[in-house]
């Protein structure tokens, strides 16, 4: 029977539905785990062996090593954790990364999943219309954890049979005859493989199934499988592309871990392919080789009985079939423990150079001046948003860097005020006052644009109250920024117009600035202790507020009568009465950030 296009859209489609279930069961676990997976991430780094053991944890849980290593990316990103702690869960998640390909073993041919696959959707499906979120999200992981399994199958029905193509066989038997050339070409098979379909367990689900039909034998299986770790390495390094240099690094160091297995494998590719064939046979699961001998004497001494067996229409009761089942299990068991064993080796290895690991990686990617990132979002990128959950980490990060910016630009705003208008830095400081309202609304926007991408994503309840909330103390921020840009505007007016101000009106500015300057550090404190944050705190803050509002008060009724006194112009004061009030509206935006940090995480007690 040929192969036709239709069969080919239909093996696409079973290895959509499997990598759809493999994302809606990763996306159910973070959901149902909501903050657990940041704090386990977070807490469980403090050594390299912690690290180690949360890597193949967190891995084992969301069954993808690419997600894991996004989420460090992430933390790192973020200034969670160090370089080097982030080496030792990237070592981890590799590791991590082989439960995966023995769930497919142990479960994926040992046991008829059809008989489970429907019977589980059945159960799982009345918990997607329960009330709480954690019964809906445990739902999804078993919807998900079926479609895997669902679209394992379908992808053993759909793949091509290269023995019915003459052609295409005449051509993979040319070239899976060269020997170690054979070997570095399923490799790279693999590694493209992988990183076009994002997911090694997907690839290593397709090349157990070819294997086991005798289509490729088992050392150029173990060859697709090593590729395979080199082209899981491609999602992290997408995401960290518009991160910043300890993002970037983080995602080479995956790719060279992944590199320096492949090259030490290579060098030792048969006695190693041999030591986990014995292994496998120590262990009384079989010998995997046997397997491609077996599918291709078969073709050669019973053509019919072989053709069916391909083509799966053998009946149940065929003897052939139990005898074939016990070495399809034995390959699916000794391609789990070649790539188990692999990366075991390399983090037995590794684990002891991490800081020598960190060098290299810091030496390949120097960090650049700190010029030269000055206008680039230090926390956040549109690459970092595979685990929507953690992404409220780097939001609250950035917001703390956003909101140190247009503190300084107060600053900058405070010297402007006494800086005489026919001096160089006069001039200097309003570009500056001017490039940093620029930045601000930059920063507003693209904070705000990965906010609304962070909520189009799978999040608990207290997680997009958390996106509001930070979507709201960003408008806050950036009204701040206007506000100074708007009081360096009148600053100017009074210098086109030769209008001086007193020293009562400088004192009285200064002593404005002085509140507003210590209500935006309140600000910038609750920010940094957004998950922490105390009562103590937030009164202190709306304590503040109202000296500022006082302090407007009185001098706007100290301004009335000056100006009626004629101690100074009445155009002075008009312009003096601009920039107080300029100043009392950066007090309320500074109390509006206050309030919304106190409805959203204020924990209250009884």
């Amino acid at each position: 029977m040929n192969y036709s296009f239709l069969d080919f859209m239909a093996l696409i489609g079973s290895v959509g539905l499997f990598l759809y279930g493999m994302k809606v069961m990763s996306e159910g676990l973070q959901k149902a785990a909501g903050d657990r997976l940041r704090n386990i991430l977070s807490v469980m780094t403090r050594n390299r062996f912690s690290g180690l053991l949360t890597g193949i944890a967190i891995t084992a849980i969301i069954q993808s090593s690419s997600a894991s290593t996004v989420m460090v990316v992430s933390f790192v990103n973020a200034g969670l954790m160090t370089l080097a702690q982030s080496m030792a869960v990237i070592f981890g998640a590799n590791v991590g990364t082989t439960f995966t390909a023995w769930i497919i073993a142990l479960l994926g041919f040992k046991m008829d999943t059809s008989v489970f696959i429907l019977p589980l959707i059945a159960c799982s499906v009345p918990l997607l219309f329960c009330n709480t979120g954690r019964k809906k999200s445990i739902g999804e992981f078993l919807i998900g954890f079926s479609l895997l399994f669902m679209g394992l199958n379908m992808i053993s029905v759909y793949v091509p049979d290269l023995q019915s193509n003459p052609e295409m066989f005449a051509f993979l038997e040319h070239y899976a005859s060269m020997g170690y050339a054979s070997v570095l070409l399923f490799l790279f098979v693999g590694m493209v493989l992988t990183a076009v379909i994002q997911s090694s367990a997907a690839t290593f689900a397709i090349v157990l199934i070819m294997c086991t039909k005798g289509w490729i034998s088992f050392d150029l299986a173990c060859a697709v499988v090593l590729g395979s770790n080199i082209g899981t390495t491609i999602t992290p390094l997408l995401a960290s592309l518009s991160g910043n240099i300890a993002a970037k690094r983080t995602a080479m160091g995956h790719l060279l871990f992944n590199l320096f297995g492949l090259l030490w494998t290579l060098v030792v590719f048969y006695p190693f392919v041999r030591l986990n064939v014995g292994i496998t046979e120590a262990l009384g699961q079989g010998n995997p080789d046997e397997m491609f001998s077996f599918v291709n004497n078969l073709e050669a001494t019973d053509p019919q009985t072989y053709n069916a067996y391909v083509g799966e229409t053998l009946p149940a009761s065929h003897p052939i079939l139990a005898q074939v089942a016990k070495m399809q299990f034995s390959v699916s068991f000794g391609l789990s423990m070649f790539h188990t064993v692999f990366n075991l080796v390399n983090v037995m290895i590794m684990i002891w150079l991490t800081g020598v690991y960190v060098k290299i990686v810091e030496k390949i990617m120097p960090a650049k001046n700190k010029e030269d990132g000055e206008f680039q979002l230090r926390f956040i990128s549109a690459g970092l948003l595979s685990a929507s959950e953690l992404n409220i980490a780097q939001a609250e990060k950035e917001m703390v860097v956003y909101a140190q910016r247009v503190r300084r630009m107060v600053t900058i705003l405070e010297t402007f005020a006494h800086t005489d208008s026919k001096t160089e830095d006069y001039s200097r400081l309003y570009s500056r006052l001017e490039k940093y309202e620029d930045i601000s609304d930059r920063m507003q926007l693209e904070i705000s644009n990965y906010l609304r991408r962070c909520s189009e994503g799978r999040l608990s309840n207290e997680a997009k109250s958390h996106v509001v909330a930070m979507l709201n103390i960003a408008s806050e921020i950036e009204s701040i920024a206007d506000c100074c840009y708007r009081s360096a505007k009148i600053l100017v007016r009074k210098s086109e117009q030769s209008i001086e101000f007193d020293n009562i009106i400088i004192e009285n500015i200064d002593s404005m600035f002085s509140d507003v300057k210590e209500a935006i550090d309140n600000m910038i404190r609750l920010l940094a202790n957004i998950e922490h944050v105390r009562e103590a705190d937030i009164v202190k803050s709306y304590n503040k507020e109202r000296e500022i509002n006082n302090l407007r008060n009185q001098l706007r009724t100290g301004n009335v009568k000056n100006i009626n006194n004629h101690v100074y112009e009445f155009q002075a004061g008009n312009f003096y009465m601009d920039i107080i009030n300029d100043l009392e509206k950066m007090g309320d935006y500074i109390i509006n950030v206050t309030g919304t940090i106190r409805d959203s995480y204020l924990r209250h007690t009884v």
